[in-house]
């Protein structure tokens, strides 16, 4: 069965070159059987992969230790959730996911009735198969999750402890879903520089699939953060690592393109800056896969030395020389039509978004390979830190946030006085109240955080002001009532409100970073049996450590009752887990939760059977609305792009426009 499934990724592998050649040779020559041929070959590709997609996940089920892949990353006693999640918890079984989603977006591509009449077509299917022969050579060469022993293992390696939770089945699949997501509008984009057709069709034909994508990598990021925090049992959910900024970076760039994209809708410009985003966007998906690869840069995430990392490398090398060629060979075709007219207008706010969103994506990069460039130069690696990330981000974050509050205040084109007194004096007022009011509330009065809560407080109310003018406006004409007139603007409107659910969730997401960054209490601590923690308004005692079986497996854990001043909140049960593969335990932390603040109880070591033991103890304000508004952010993103009405933009914005 592992020859057949092999067999399959060969077939998958000759068939994409087919495929591709032949659209070239169709195109060249006005083929239309040929190119016919072609769509069978993109459909062909998509099912062999999933033969082999299927195969191993039926390998790793069965237990079929003879596989190597299976060996390494499953055992006869791994719950079987965890066996279906191993898929991807190597760099073999990734790249098949990989090479699989792309399959499956091609064919999805190709024969998508809306992109039938678009001539671009052909090459976007060509591009994405060049993709796709680059994963599949490596499936079939130096990364073959089929590859088996000579004999058969009784029991298999098991899957590390760290990925054992459930972040594991949703964590990488929605990172590589934005991902390879992100290929497609690349695709649209190099298809369009071919052939020298670089209207606006490329980017309306791709809007859904692009903020869908980054849909996708906001779960993923998501996903890890809470994956990190629950976890990794150090207290936080970010820590600035290679692999998290591989993931963070194209949602950087990818969010530029999707603001960008709109003022080439509405306004005819910035052509060349959005075929230069989506390029980038897609090439840093490259350059994160990567990173994971090659070993070059230590991560809790990385799949450690692999072969392919170099390989990696030169096919990255080679889309951005061919991607630099095709934009300064068109570049002439790609001058905008318009130009910026003020710099106190929307378009500019959204420029300026942009060049903070590259900004923040570049102090990311720096920061991520700075320890290669340091080996390169002077031979020693220095190892960039969490604190450099935070001090350059969280200035660009903060301007990035206030100018959400800003753009819906601004007009096109240009805005007057006026225009700008009536619409920023109750947001600013209402905002810097709050400042005030924090200022005199909280014990703490670093400026910084209250700043951060004040530019909330004002996007928060530049939102909400939308909702109303919107909902006031249609009350009026129709005759409705205040909620009727609310969900029909919205339903009638989905791309702009759904945008607005987004930045709102972006501001709780603000909101729980803020608090928890800033605000965080912690205390390490060594108790006896009887003793308490104190921590804050919180108190829990030590009543000794138990441990269960958890089938082969060990767990070594303390369950104490939390009070908040003095009353009863819950119990936390912090663990150790003594895997029977694996040396070292895994630690579970334990989390009493609320819209205030989390106490979040690690449990260290012990001493003397459980007569001792030490536990690392934190406070984290404000963490919970950080989950919120992540899901809120998923929520805003499908409204605005779900089917039905009022998910296109409209119609471009011109002064004759607005003068007829």
């Amino acid at each position: 069965m592992a020859n057949v499934a092999y067999l399959a990724l060969v077939l998958a592998f000759f068939t994409s070159i087919y495929a591709a050649v032949s659209f070239v040779v169709g195109v060249k020559s006005n083929n239309y059987r040929l190119l016919q041929s072609a769509r069978g070959g993109v459909l062909a590709v998509a099912f062999l992969t999933t033969i082999a997609s299927l195969l191993l996940m039926y390998f790793l089920l069965s237990s079929n230790f003879a596989i190597k892949y299976v060996y390494n990353y499953t055992s006869i006693h791994l719950p079987a959730f965890y066996k279906f999640a191993a898929f991807w918890a190597g760099s073999d079984g990734s790249l098949l996911l990989w090479a699989w989603l792309l399959a499956v977006f091609t064919a999805i591509v190709a024969y998508t009735r809306r992109f039938q009449d678009d001539t671009r077509l052909p090459w976007v299917n060509v591009v994405m198969l060049v993709n796709s022969i680059f994963f599949l050579s490596l499936l079939i060469t130096n990364s073959n999750p089929f590859a088996t022993f000579d004999y058969i293992p009784a029991d298999g390696r098991g899957l590390n402890p760290m990925l054992q939770n459930p972040g594991m089945l949703f964590h990488p699949i929605t990172i590589f879903l934005g991902y390879v997501g992100f290929a497609v509008p690349f695709a649209f984009a190099m298809a369009a520089l071919i052939i020298k057709k670089v209207d606006d069709d490329w980017v309306k034909l791709t809007r859904r699939w692009s903020v869908v994508a980054w849909m996708f990598l906001t779960l993923g990021n998501l996903y890890g953060a809470q994956w990190a925090y629950v976890e990794l049992g150090w207290g936080g959910y970010w820590a600035w690592d290679p692999v998290e900024n591989a993931s963070f970076m194209p949602w950087l760039t990818g969010t530029a393109f999707i603001h960008s994209i709109m003022i080439q809708e509405r306004k005819n410009m910035l052509q060349a800056w959005n075929f230069s985003l989506i390029i980038l966007t897609y090439l840093l998906t490259l350059f994160g896969t990567f990173i994971v690869r090659s070993g070059i840069l230590t991560s809790v995430h990385d799949f450690g030395d692999s072969a392919v990392g170099g390989i990696f490398l030169v096919f990255i090398a080679i889309m951005l020389s061919l991607s630099v060629f095709l934009m300064i060979d068109r570049g002439h075709l790609l001058k905008d039509k318009q130009e910026l007219k003020s710099y106190l207008s929307k378009e500019s706010s959204f420029l300026l978004n942009n060049l903070l969103l590259l900004g923040s994506a570049f102090a990311v990069f720096w920061g991520t390979v700075f320890p290669l460039v340091s080996e390169a130069v002077r031979g020693i690696k220095v190892t960039v830190s969490a604190p450099f990330f935070n001090q350059v981000n969280g200035p660009i974050f903060l301007a990035m946030l206030f100018l959400m509050g800003v753009c819906p205040l601004i007009a096109w084109q240009r805005s007057s006085a006026k225009n700008l007194r009536d619409n920023f004096m109750w947001p600013m007022a209402f905002a810097l109240g709050v400042g005030v009011l924090l200022y005199f509330i909280l014990p703490d009065k670093r400026l910084v955080p209250i700043l951060g809560f004040v530019i909330c407080a004002f996007v928060l109310v530049t939102i909400v002001v939308e909702f109303y003018r919107g909902t006031l406006v249609r009350s009026r004409l129709t005759g409705d009532g205040n909620l009727v007139s609310l969900g029909r603007l919205m339903l009638r409107n989905r791309r702009r409100y759904g945008g607005y659910i987004v930045h709102l969730g972006i501001v709780l997401l603000a909101i729980g970073i803020i608090g928890s960054s800033f605000y965080k209490q912690e205390v390490t601590k060594t108790v006896s049996v009887g003793e308490e923690i104190r921590l804050g308004p919180y108190t829990m005692t030590y009543k000794g450590l138990q441990n269960r079986d958890q089938g082969p497996n060990v767990v070594v854990f303390a369950q104490m009752p939390v009070f908040r001043h003095g009353h009863h909140v819950g119990f936390v049960m912090p663990e150790k887990v003594f895997f029977e593969n694996w040396e070292q335990p895994s630690t579970e932390v334990s989390i009493v939760s609320s819209l205030r603040e989390d106490f979040y109880v690690i449990l260290s070591t012990w001493e003397s059977y459980g007569k001792e033991a030490t536990f690392k103890v934190y406070i984290n304000p404000l963490i919970a609305w950080m989950w919120i508004g992540g899901y809120l952010l998923v929520i805003g993103t499908l409204f605005a792009v779900w089917p039905g009405r009022g998910v296109d933009l409209g119609p471009k914005y011109t002064r004759e426009k607005q003068m007829s």
